[in-house]
């Protein structure tokens, strides 16, 4: 059916996406296992002060974490004819996101070190920052659901819109 050309299309477009995500965990590692001798061959580089995982990246894997358990829930809701429910689910999910998104601004505003501080910053900055936009483009995408949810474009059998921006949320 129509709908099979749209869920492998969605499944294609995330493995594209984790291809180019594996490309920036390579970039780290190759960098962090074996360090060059022009960033002191150590990991990470003599200049740089580090940002603790235990403050705010904590915080945000947190937030993610329990975005997806509330998009889950959504998802169930929808599946059980419960729009309150789903609705609610929903609202949660994008107020993780949205919480989410102003930490990061948050880190990078009062992070020791810029874009421009070798591989280090280089690695850093591309990898959070495209994983943030993403995040962003995920918000958007379960926004729209979110009204669409509103206005009962989605039935119990029939929400492969939702479906594929909630495996998009997973990716992210």
């Amino acid at each position: 059916s129509g709908s099979q050309g749209l869920r492998m299309g969605m499944i294609l477009f995330i493995v594209s996406e984790v291809m180019f995500f594996f490309a920036f965990f390579w970039a780290f590692f190759t960098s962090s296992i074996s360090p060059v001798f022009n960033i002191g061959g150590v990991w990470p580089p003599t200049q740089i002060v580090a940002i603790s995982p235990w403050g705010l990246p904590f915080v945000n894997t947190i937030l993610l974490l329990s975005s997806g358990a509330s998009v889950t829930w959504a998802h169930h809701a929808i599946i059980a004819g419960f729009k309150k429910e789903a609705m609610l689910g929903l609202n949660i999910t994008l107020m993780f996101a949205v919480a989410f998104t102003a930490m990061q601004g948050f880190e990078y505003a009062g992070a020791p070190f810029s874009m421009s501080d070798g591989v280090y910053g280089s690695v850093f900055y591309m990898a959070t920052g495209f994983h943030g936009f993403h995040v962003i483009i995920g918000t958007i995408f379960l926004a729209i659901c979110t009204i669409r949810l509103y206005f009962d474009h989605f039935s119990r059998q029939h929400h492969f819109g939702f479906e594929a921006a909630a495996w998009y949320w997973h990716f992210v």
